[in-house]
């Protein structure tokens, strides 16, 4: 994956974005930078975080995705992998039901996805530094150049969306001590059930990732 490389953005997600409607690069394409001033995170937040942490964005054409990957659960597949990556350098990751990524009991990361035209743009934050004063922090120490390295060889395997799920699920447990939200309200996760397209059901009620 080609991957460019800045000291400083306001936004990897949005510099991305902005090339692909100006369709001036090929994909798959990535963007990283050292640090962001308007980094976006979940439920329109921002993800903020200090410099020299991972900020990435990178962007798959639709018909490069696994043929049986549903989009709204894109989240839980990216992140799955990246959690594997990480776990070939020792770090105890998990990833919390869709897109966020724990160590313990604090919250390290995570990401979001869009689509844009034909192609899927993913949003990684990770918080490598230690130290910082609103999230925890990765438990390993490792070189983000060498992460994304082999993170992205992961990723052009293509895994097919069954495979990674089957990990996912049986790693599920770990989920049913924390919250989520859905449709702006915080809910518990001690009784949801996880469905094989990779939505829940809560009380009845099925629930696709947003993110």
């Amino acid at each position: 994956m080609k991957t460019l490389f800045f000291k400083s953005l306001p936004s990897t997600q949005i510099y991305l974005r902005d090339l692909l409607k100006a369709k001036e690069q090929e994909l798959p394409l990535a963007i990283v930078a050292d640090i962001q001033t308007k980094g976006i995170g979940s439920r329109d937040n921002r993800w903020i975080s200090k410099e020299g942490n991972l900020f990435l964005s990178f962007a798959i054409k639709l018909e490069k995705l696994p043929k049986d990957l549903k989009l709204e659960s894109a989240s839980i597949y990216f992140s799955y992998i990246l959690k594997e990556t990480l776990e070939e350098f020792g770090s105890k990751v998990f990833v919390k039901w869709p897109n966020d990524l724990y160590v313990g009991e604090s919250k390290i990361g995570g990401m979001i996805t869009n689509i844009v035209g034909e192609s899927l743009i993913c949003g990684v934050g990770i918080n490598i530094q230690k130290g910082d004063s609103i999230f925890g922090s990765l438990d390993i120490d490792i070189d983000k150049k060498t992460l994304l390295e082999k993170y992205f060889i992961n990723i052009e395997k293509v895994c097919l969306w069954k495979q990674v799920f089957s990990k996912y699920k049986l790693n599920f447990q770990t989920n049913q001590k924390f919250f989520t939200h859905i449709n702006g309200e915080k809910v518990s996760l001690s009784e949801a059930v996880l469905e094989d397209d990779g939505s829940l059901n809560i009380n009845g009620q099925k629930v696709y990732s947003l993110r």
